[in-house]
């Protein structure tokens, strides 16, 4: 269940498809989102979108400003679509890749001194 909240706009039901409609994004991801709350405040001529998003694996959180409330809204579902694209994706990345430290077991190298006194 979105929970959006406002001090000083309301909420229309064009604010609140855009808003939703960036979430939806985000359910590519086959993960469920748990609690997201969203809170918009206007800081003179300024928008300001928090959300705070729930997942089972830990929270998202993201926060944008901008002059125009829509250029807000998607600056903070992009900033939420790179945190969950980056924490889905943590586990298939390879930051270590050790080399298999194998020796083959056929080769064997004998030293030879062919070239003694």
């Amino acid at each position: 269940m979105l929970k959006i909240t406002s001090k000083q706009l309301e909420v229309t039901a064009l604010i609140r498809e855009r808003i939703e409609g960036r979430l939806e994004k985000l359910s590519r991801h086959d993960i469920q989102l748990i609690n997201p709350h969203i809170i918009i405040t206007q800081e003179k001529q300024l928008f300001k979108i928090e959300a705070s998003v729930g997942l089972p694996s830990g929270n998202l959180f993201a926060q944008a400003k901008s002059e125009n409330l829509y250029a807000a809204i998607t600056a903070m579902g992009q900033k939420l679509e790179k945190q969950l694209n980056r924490l889905t994706h943590k586990p298939h990345a390879q930051r270590h890749v050790s080399l298999p430290n194998d020796t083959d077991d056929e080769f064997e190298y004998v030293y030879k001194e062919e070239n003694a006194a």
